[in-house]
């Protein structure tokens, strides 16, 4: 009987927010371990439907770097790193390609349909909602360095992926863009998760990875924060606590919030149900990053 009142307490509980987030898009970034284990997705994309049928509109935005490399591990080719970006030529982008679409977008697409909502992947060979230009990094003597074909975010087609929300579709964006060129360009998938979120003005962004969110010490999950202004963030990275691996997902935030959405949060995929909890409860887990 506790057990049963207990849950009927969360459903008030999530009510309040039920009705607050109704008809309002959030932005989730996947990536991580969530794109590595097929049972882990499943329970991940379980909550994704459940916020489309309670009125939600989500739009997905996923990685896939570690299947990129072991494609490319199977195709004999090593990964070359600069600034902790992939070196891309056209044999890499094209293995890219195929991975991000066929092995990660494509599955993510069917599993959502299979759980009863319509899900449009989004990428190169489909309607593209992402256009991207070449970047070009700066070197510690003020030269440009050359990574190949990949790009940053140049322009988002919201207009699209409004449309598709507001018909009920969920959105499954994978990090190819198309250049104003008409090529294609690998993209990172934080930043194109930022300016998504900002360009169709939406409520929350939602940022998976595969840490409670940011921690004061690195080595200590107890020092998690659970919630930071952009002020304090800037003197974070500062103080260098907020470390490389975590700059992408950080910054994806900053984008979010720079263009006009509401709350932007940090949190573990791998916790059941984190998603729900940091959406739909009064208590987050992760870290919540607010302008």
């Amino acid at each position: 009987m506790e057990q049963a009142i207990a849950k009927a307490g969360a459903l008030i509980e999530a009510m309040e927010y039920i009705r607050s987030f109704k008809d309002k898009i959030v932005v989730v970034k996947l990536g991580g371990s969530i794109l590595d284990d097929v049972e882990l997705q499943k329970k991940l994309l379980a909550d994704v439907v459940f916020m489309s049928i309670v009125g939600m509109q989500p739009i997905l935005v996923h990685g896939g770097g570690k299947a990129i490399t072991a494609a490319m591990n199977e195709a004999g080719l090593e990964p070359v790193w600069i600034q902790g970006r992939r070196y891309t030529d056209e044999r890499t982008l094209a293995i890219a390609e195929h991975t991000l679409i066929k092995a990660v977008n494509g599955p993510i697409c069917n599993m959502l349909r299979d759980m009863g909502v319509n899900a449009m992947g989004l990428h190169s060979l489909s309607s593209c909602a992402v256009f991207a230009e070449t970047l070009r990094l700066d070197n510690e003597d003020g030269r440009k360095i050359d990574l190949g074909l990949v790009g940053k975010v140049a322009e988002v087609n919201a207009d699209l992926l409004t449309t598709l929300c507001h018909s009920g579709v969920i959105p499954v964006i994978a990090p190819v863009a198309r250049s104003r060129t008409g090529g294609k360009l690998n993209v990172n998938a934080d930043s194109i998760a930022g300016h998504v979120a900002a360009a169709v003005n939406a409520e929350k962004l939602v940022v998976l990875s595969d840490t409670h969110g940011i921690r004061m010490d690195v080595d200590d999950p107890e020092s998690r924060i659970s919630s930071a202004s952009e002020k304090e963030i800037e003197a974070m990275i500062k103080k260098e606590i907020i470390s490389s691996g975590m700059m992408p997902k950080v910054e994806s935030c900053i984008t979010a919030l720079d263009g006009g959405t509401g709350k932007t949060h940090i949190i573990d995929g791998r916790i059941p149900h984190s998603l729900l909890l940091e959406i739909y409860t009064d208590k987050g887990i992760g870290t919540q990053i607010i302008k």
